[in-house]
């Protein structure tokens, strides 16, 4: 059975981010660790921060919204944003995203 993989923050979580992270509605700096030494990049939204960010695009004159890696969530907790990776890497669904370059993945293994 495979390891389940660990999701982690570029720039770390502490407990303001457990606080900012949902009134802020988005978080993109995921990092997903897998045993294999892979890593992902994830971007974590709600829909009420998607939908601003959506209509911003818009008025910049780009009628689109498609942030690499992009996981929309109902609310950002560290626990919804976990939950979400381990059921996605459940299903598969990494299977099918490019890993980050090996020197971004050297880096990240050295911070974790």
């Amino acid at each position: 059975m495979k390891i389940l993989p660990k999701l982690v923050f570029k720039y770390g979580w502490d407990e303001r981010d457990d606080v900012e992270t949902p009134m802020k509605g988005c978080r993109n700096d995921g990092i997903v660790l897998c045993e294999d030494g892979k890593t992902y990049s994830v971007y974590f939204i709600d829909p009420i921060r998607l939908q601003q960010d959506l209509e911003e695009e818009e008025e910049l004159g780009s009628p689109f919204l498609a942030p690499p890696g992009l996981i929309v969530l109902p609310e950002l907790t560290r626990s919804a944003m976990e939950n979400a990776i381990e059921q996605l890497w459940k299903q598969g669904h990494f299977d099918v995203f490019k890993p980050l370059s090996e020197e971004k993945e050297q880096k990240i293994g050295e911070a974790a």
